[in-house]
Protein backbone atom coordinates (compact mmCIF):
# COMPACT_ATOMS: atom_id res chain seq x y z
CA UNK A 1 0.00 0.00 0.00
CA UNK A 2 1.05 3.58 -0.60
CA UNK A 3 0.27 6.58 1.54
CA UNK A 4 -2.07 9.13 0.04
CA UNK A 5 -0.26 12.15 -1.32
CA UNK A 6 -0.48 15.34 0.69
CA UNK A 7 -1.14 17.30 -2.51
CA UNK A 8 -1.93 15.64 -5.79
CA UNK A 9 -3.02 17.92 -8.67
CA UNK A 10 -3.63 14.85 -10.81
CA UNK A 11 -6.02 13.35 -8.26
CA UNK A 12 -9.72 12.74 -8.73
CA UNK A 13 -12.06 13.57 -5.83
CA UNK A 14 -15.30 12.80 -7.64
CA UNK A 15 -17.77 10.54 -5.87
CA UNK A 16 -17.73 8.07 -8.76
CA UNK A 17 -14.00 7.43 -8.36
CA UNK A 18 -13.64 7.85 -4.60
CA UNK A 19 -12.73 4.76 -2.55
CA UNK A 20 -12.11 4.20 1.13
CA UNK A 21 -8.47 3.24 0.46
CA UNK A 22 -6.19 3.19 -2.59
CA UNK A 23 -7.88 6.22 -4.15
CA UNK A 24 -6.13 9.12 -5.89
CA UNK A 25 -7.28 12.17 -3.97
CA UNK A 26 -6.15 15.73 -4.59
CA UNK A 27 -5.62 16.34 -0.86
CA UNK A 28 -8.49 18.83 -0.77
CA UNK A 29 -11.19 18.35 1.88
CA UNK A 30 -14.27 18.75 -0.28
CA UNK A 31 -16.92 17.89 2.29
CA UNK A 32 -19.84 19.10 0.18
CA UNK A 33 -19.54 15.89 -1.84
CA UNK A 34 -19.63 12.88 0.45
CA UNK A 35 -19.63 9.30 -0.77
CA UNK A 36 -20.36 7.64 2.59
CA UNK A 37 -23.59 9.08 4.07
CA UNK A 38 -22.99 7.39 7.43
CA UNK A 39 -19.93 9.62 7.88
CA UNK A 40 -22.09 12.74 7.95
CA UNK A 41 -24.19 11.43 10.82
CA UNK A 42 -21.11 10.24 12.70
CA UNK A 43 -19.49 13.66 12.40
CA UNK A 44 -22.43 15.29 14.12
CA UNK A 45 -22.44 12.76 16.96
CA UNK A 46 -18.67 12.77 17.50
CA UNK A 47 -18.35 16.55 17.58
CA UNK A 48 -21.48 16.79 19.71
CA UNK A 49 -19.85 14.53 22.29
CA UNK A 50 -17.21 17.13 23.14
CA UNK A 51 -16.12 17.18 26.79
CA UNK A 52 -12.99 17.79 28.88
CA UNK A 53 -11.98 15.89 32.04
CA UNK A 54 -11.24 19.01 34.07
CA UNK A 55 -14.97 19.83 34.08
CA UNK A 56 -15.99 16.51 35.67
CA UNK A 57 -16.52 17.14 39.37
CA UNK A 58 -16.27 14.87 42.39
CA UNK A 59 -12.92 13.18 41.94
CA UNK A 60 -11.79 14.56 45.29
CA UNK A 61 -14.55 12.52 46.94
CA UNK A 62 -13.34 9.48 45.01
CA UNK A 63 -9.86 10.06 46.42
CA UNK A 64 -11.23 9.87 49.95
CA UNK A 65 -13.31 6.80 49.13
CA UNK A 66 -10.38 5.09 47.40
CA UNK A 67 -8.40 5.20 50.65
CA UNK A 68 -11.19 4.69 53.16
CA UNK A 69 -13.87 2.56 51.53
CA UNK A 70 -12.44 0.38 48.75
CA UNK A 71 -11.05 -2.93 49.91
CA UNK A 72 -7.64 -4.20 48.82
CA UNK A 73 -9.01 -6.20 45.88
CA UNK A 74 -10.99 -3.20 44.60
CA UNK A 75 -7.95 -0.92 44.85
CA UNK A 76 -5.76 -3.44 42.99
CA UNK A 77 -8.37 -3.84 40.24
CA UNK A 78 -8.87 -0.06 40.05
CA UNK A 79 -5.15 0.49 39.48
CA UNK A 80 -4.75 -2.43 37.07
CA UNK A 81 -7.73 -1.48 34.92
CA UNK A 82 -6.62 2.17 34.76
CA UNK A 83 -3.15 0.99 33.72
CA UNK A 84 -4.51 -1.09 30.83
CA UNK A 85 -6.95 1.59 29.66
CA UNK A 86 -4.18 4.18 29.73
CA UNK A 87 -2.06 2.02 27.43
CA UNK A 88 -4.96 1.41 25.03
CA UNK A 89 -5.77 5.07 24.58
CA UNK A 90 -2.09 6.02 24.38
CA UNK A 91 -1.37 3.61 21.54
CA UNK A 92 -4.57 4.66 19.78
CA UNK A 93 -3.63 8.33 19.91
CA UNK A 94 -0.25 7.59 18.34
CA UNK A 95 -1.38 5.02 15.77
CA UNK A 96 -4.57 6.52 14.33
CA UNK A 97 -2.66 8.96 12.08
CA UNK A 98 -0.91 5.92 10.59
CA UNK A 99 -4.29 4.56 9.48
CA UNK A 100 -5.37 7.95 8.24
CA UNK A 101 -2.35 8.14 5.91
CA UNK A 102 -3.90 5.34 3.84
CA UNK A 103 -7.57 6.40 3.93
CA UNK A 104 -8.50 8.18 0.70
CA UNK A 105 -11.93 9.51 1.60
CA UNK A 106 -11.83 13.02 3.10
CA UNK A 107 -14.99 12.52 5.16
CA UNK A 108 -13.38 9.48 6.81
CA UNK A 109 -10.06 11.32 7.27
CA UNK A 110 -11.99 13.93 9.21
CA UNK A 111 -13.63 11.38 11.51
CA UNK A 112 -10.34 9.65 12.30
CA UNK A 113 -8.79 13.01 13.14
CA UNK A 114 -11.64 13.67 15.58
CA UNK A 115 -11.14 10.22 17.07
CA UNK A 116 -7.43 10.88 17.57
CA UNK A 117 -8.29 14.05 19.49
CA UNK A 118 -10.78 12.15 21.62
CA UNK A 119 -8.23 9.45 22.45
CA UNK A 120 -5.87 12.17 23.66
CA UNK A 121 -8.69 13.51 25.86
CA UNK A 122 -9.13 10.03 27.30
CA UNK A 123 -5.43 9.82 28.14
CA UNK A 124 -5.73 13.18 29.87
CA UNK A 125 -8.76 11.82 31.73
CA UNK A 126 -6.76 8.98 33.22
CA UNK A 127 -4.04 11.47 34.16
CA UNK A 128 -6.66 13.59 35.92
CA UNK A 129 -7.98 10.55 37.78
CA UNK A 130 -4.50 9.53 38.91
CA UNK A 131 -3.58 13.07 39.98
CA UNK A 132 -6.69 13.33 42.13
CA UNK A 133 -7.48 9.85 43.41
CA UNK A 134 -4.20 8.04 44.13
CA UNK A 135 -1.04 9.07 45.95
CA UNK A 136 1.87 10.36 43.86
CA UNK A 137 4.00 7.35 44.77
CA UNK A 138 1.42 5.03 43.16
CA UNK A 139 1.23 6.83 39.81
CA UNK A 140 4.40 5.46 38.26
CA UNK A 141 3.42 2.02 39.51
CA UNK A 142 0.14 2.31 37.60
CA UNK A 143 1.64 3.78 34.42
CA UNK A 144 4.32 1.09 34.27
CA UNK A 145 2.41 -1.80 35.79
CA UNK A 146 3.09 -3.79 32.63
CA UNK A 147 6.82 -3.89 33.44
CA UNK A 148 6.14 -6.12 36.45
CA UNK A 149 2.97 -7.87 35.36
CA UNK A 150 3.52 -10.60 32.78
CA UNK A 151 -0.14 -10.91 31.78
CA UNK A 152 -0.48 -7.19 31.09
CA UNK A 153 2.81 -7.12 29.22
CA UNK A 154 1.56 -9.90 26.92
CA UNK A 155 -1.63 -7.92 26.24
CA UNK A 156 0.26 -4.75 25.43
CA UNK A 157 2.80 -6.56 23.27
CA UNK A 158 0.11 -8.26 21.20
CA UNK A 159 -1.66 -5.10 20.13
CA UNK A 160 1.51 -3.02 19.96
CA UNK A 161 3.28 -5.52 17.72
CA UNK A 162 0.34 -5.72 15.30
CA UNK A 163 0.36 -1.96 14.90
CA UNK A 164 4.13 -1.85 14.55
CA UNK A 165 4.12 -4.55 11.85
CA UNK A 166 1.74 -2.42 9.82
CA UNK A 167 3.87 0.71 10.28
CA UNK A 168 7.07 -1.16 9.34
CA UNK A 169 5.56 -3.08 6.43
CA UNK A 170 2.29 -1.55 5.16
CA UNK A 171 1.05 -4.42 3.01
CA UNK A 172 -2.62 -5.03 2.35
CA UNK A 173 -2.57 -7.94 4.81
CA UNK A 174 -0.88 -5.97 7.58
CA UNK A 175 -3.21 -3.04 7.02
CA UNK A 176 -6.30 -5.21 7.34
CA UNK A 177 -4.90 -7.02 10.37
CA UNK A 178 -4.18 -3.69 12.05
CA UNK A 179 -7.74 -2.53 11.26
CA UNK A 180 -9.17 -5.62 12.98
CA UNK A 181 -6.79 -5.09 15.90
CA UNK A 182 -8.08 -1.53 16.17
CA UNK A 183 -11.68 -2.70 16.07
CA UNK A 184 -11.01 -5.29 18.76
CA UNK A 185 -9.25 -2.75 20.94
CA UNK A 186 -12.16 -0.32 20.69
CA UNK A 187 -14.99 -2.83 20.84
CA UNK A 188 -13.77 -5.59 23.17
CA UNK A 189 -10.66 -4.68 25.18
CA UNK A 190 -12.18 -1.72 27.03
CA UNK A 191 -15.39 -3.27 28.16
CA UNK A 192 -14.57 -5.56 31.08
CA UNK A 193 -12.78 -2.55 32.54
CA UNK A 194 -15.87 -0.44 31.97
CA UNK A 195 -17.99 -3.16 33.62
CA UNK A 196 -15.71 -3.03 36.66
CA UNK A 197 -16.23 0.71 37.09
CA UNK A 198 -19.97 0.34 36.49
CA UNK A 199 -20.06 -2.32 39.20
CA UNK A 200 -18.36 0.01 41.66
CA UNK A 201 -20.85 2.78 40.84
CA UNK A 202 -23.73 0.32 41.14
CA UNK A 203 -22.52 -0.18 44.72
CA UNK A 204 -22.34 3.62 45.22
CA UNK A 205 -18.54 3.69 45.02
CA UNK A 206 -16.20 5.92 42.96
CA UNK A 207 -19.06 7.86 41.42
CA UNK A 208 -16.93 10.55 39.74
CA UNK A 209 -14.60 7.98 38.16
CA UNK A 210 -17.65 6.19 36.81
CA UNK A 211 -18.97 9.49 35.48
CA UNK A 212 -15.76 10.09 33.54
CA UNK A 213 -15.75 6.50 32.28
CA UNK A 214 -19.30 7.03 30.99
CA UNK A 215 -18.04 9.87 28.79
CA UNK A 216 -15.11 7.78 27.57
CA UNK A 217 -17.41 4.87 26.77
CA UNK A 218 -19.74 7.15 24.84
CA UNK A 219 -16.81 8.25 22.68
CA UNK A 220 -15.53 4.71 22.27
CA UNK A 221 -18.84 3.47 20.93
CA UNK A 222 -18.62 5.98 18.08
CA UNK A 223 -15.10 4.68 17.37
CA UNK A 224 -16.44 1.13 17.28
CA UNK A 225 -19.10 2.16 14.75
CA UNK A 226 -16.57 4.13 12.71
CA UNK A 227 -14.18 1.23 12.24
CA UNK A 228 -16.98 -1.28 11.73
CA UNK A 229 -18.13 0.87 8.82
CA UNK A 230 -14.59 1.22 7.45
CA UNK A 231 -14.13 -2.56 7.56
CA UNK A 232 -17.47 -3.15 5.82
CA UNK A 233 -16.62 -0.62 3.10
CA UNK A 234 -13.31 -2.39 2.50
CA UNK A 235 -15.16 -5.70 2.25
CA UNK A 236 -17.47 -4.13 -0.35
CA UNK A 237 -14.85 -2.26 -2.39
CA UNK A 238 -11.81 -4.55 -1.92
CA UNK A 239 -13.11 -8.06 -1.20
CA UNK A 240 -9.65 -9.56 -1.83
CA UNK A 241 -8.31 -7.66 1.20
CA UNK A 242 -11.10 -8.76 3.53
CA UNK A 243 -10.00 -11.99 5.26
CA UNK A 244 -12.84 -13.57 7.22
CA UNK A 245 -10.66 -16.36 8.60
CA UNK A 246 -8.24 -13.78 9.98
CA UNK A 247 -11.13 -11.92 11.62
CA UNK A 248 -12.30 -15.01 13.47
CA UNK A 249 -8.78 -16.03 14.49
CA UNK A 250 -8.07 -12.57 15.89
CA UNK A 251 -11.40 -12.45 17.70
CA UNK A 252 -10.69 -15.80 19.34
CA UNK A 253 -7.25 -14.63 20.47
CA UNK A 254 -8.66 -11.35 21.77
CA UNK A 255 -11.44 -13.08 23.72
CA UNK A 256 -8.99 -15.51 25.31
CA UNK A 257 -6.63 -12.68 26.25
CA UNK A 258 -9.40 -10.50 27.61
CA UNK A 259 -10.76 -13.30 29.80
CA UNK A 260 -7.27 -14.16 31.07
CA UNK A 261 -6.45 -10.54 31.89
CA UNK A 262 -9.79 -9.80 33.57
CA UNK A 263 -9.61 -12.95 35.67
CA UNK A 264 -6.05 -12.02 36.60
CA UNK A 265 -6.81 -8.47 37.72
CA UNK A 266 -10.40 -8.92 38.97
CA UNK A 267 -11.13 -12.66 39.24
CA UNK A 268 -13.79 -13.50 41.82
CA UNK A 269 -12.65 -10.81 44.23
CA UNK A 270 -15.09 -8.03 43.25
CA UNK A 271 -18.73 -8.26 44.32
CA UNK A 272 -20.90 -8.58 41.22
CA UNK A 273 -18.13 -9.95 38.97
CA UNK A 274 -17.10 -13.60 38.71
CA UNK A 275 -14.87 -15.57 36.39
CA UNK A 276 -18.01 -17.10 34.93
CA UNK A 277 -19.65 -13.73 34.27
CA UNK A 278 -16.41 -12.42 32.73
CA UNK A 279 -16.28 -15.33 30.28
CA UNK A 280 -19.96 -15.03 29.38
CA UNK A 281 -19.80 -11.26 28.96
CA UNK A 282 -16.65 -11.31 26.82
CA UNK A 283 -17.99 -14.00 24.51
CA UNK A 284 -21.40 -12.33 24.30
CA UNK A 285 -19.74 -9.03 23.42
CA UNK A 286 -17.59 -10.71 20.75
CA UNK A 287 -20.76 -12.04 19.13
CA UNK A 288 -22.30 -8.56 19.21
CA UNK A 289 -19.24 -7.02 17.56
CA UNK A 290 -19.10 -9.70 14.87
CA UNK A 291 -22.74 -8.97 14.10
CA UNK A 292 -21.73 -5.34 13.46
CA UNK A 293 -19.45 -6.70 10.72
CA UNK A 294 -22.31 -8.84 9.37
CA UNK A 295 -20.55 -12.03 10.47
CA UNK A 296 -21.91 -15.06 12.31
CA UNK A 297 -21.32 -15.41 16.06
CA UNK A 298 -18.15 -17.07 17.28
CA UNK A 299 -19.95 -18.41 20.36
CA UNK A 300 -23.50 -19.26 19.24
CA UNK A 301 -24.36 -20.77 22.64
CA UNK A 302 -23.69 -17.44 24.41
CA UNK A 303 -26.64 -15.15 23.72
CA UNK A 304 -27.17 -13.24 26.99
CA UNK A 305 -25.36 -10.36 28.66
CA UNK A 306 -24.79 -11.29 32.32
CA UNK A 307 -24.55 -7.59 33.25
CA UNK A 308 -28.01 -6.54 32.07
CA UNK A 309 -28.50 -4.71 35.37
CA UNK A 310 -25.67 -2.33 34.37
CA UNK A 311 -27.04 -1.40 30.94
CA UNK A 312 -28.96 1.61 32.21
CA UNK A 313 -25.64 3.10 33.32
CA UNK A 314 -24.16 3.14 29.83
CA UNK A 315 -24.59 6.42 27.96
CA UNK A 316 -24.15 5.09 24.44
CA UNK A 317 -25.88 7.73 22.35
CA UNK A 318 -29.02 5.62 22.29
CA UNK A 319 -32.48 6.09 23.74
CA UNK A 320 -31.58 4.12 26.88
CA UNK A 321 -31.82 5.88 30.22
CA UNK A 322 -28.61 7.60 31.24
CA UNK A 323 -27.87 6.53 34.82
CA UNK A 324 -25.78 9.64 35.31
CA UNK A 325 -28.22 12.14 33.86
CA UNK A 326 -28.99 13.63 37.28
CA UNK A 327 -25.32 14.19 38.09
CA UNK A 328 -23.39 14.50 34.84
CA UNK A 329 -22.89 17.94 33.35
CA UNK A 330 -24.28 17.76 29.82
CA UNK A 331 -21.49 18.53 27.39
CA UNK A 332 -23.37 17.48 24.27
CA UNK A 333 -23.23 20.24 21.69
CA UNK A 334 -25.26 18.55 18.94
CA UNK A 335 -27.82 21.34 18.74
CA UNK A 336 -25.09 23.77 17.78
CA UNK A 337 -24.05 21.53 14.88
CA UNK A 338 -27.30 21.83 12.94
CA UNK A 339 -26.57 22.85 9.39
CA UNK A 340 -23.09 21.30 9.25
CA UNK A 341 -22.54 19.38 6.02
CA UNK A 342 -26.10 20.28 5.03
CA UNK A 343 -27.76 17.83 7.43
Amino acid sequence: MKKRLLFNPAGDDTIANRTIIKGATTGLFNLNEVKYPWAKSMYQVMVGNFWIPEKVSGLGDDGIMYKSTLNEAERRAYKGVISFLTFLDSVQTVNLPNFNDYITSPEINLLISIQSFQEAIHSQSYTTILETVVDAKERDEIYYFWRDDKVLLERNEYIGNLYQEFVDNPTDKNFFRALIANFLLESLYFYNGFAFFDTLVYGSKMIATGRMISYIRRDELTHVVLFANIIKEIKSEFPDIFDEEMVYDMFKTAVDQEIKWTNHIIGNDIAGITKESTEQYTKWLANERLEMLKLKPLYPDIMKNPYKHLEAMADNNSEKTNFFESTVVNYTQSSSMKGSWDF
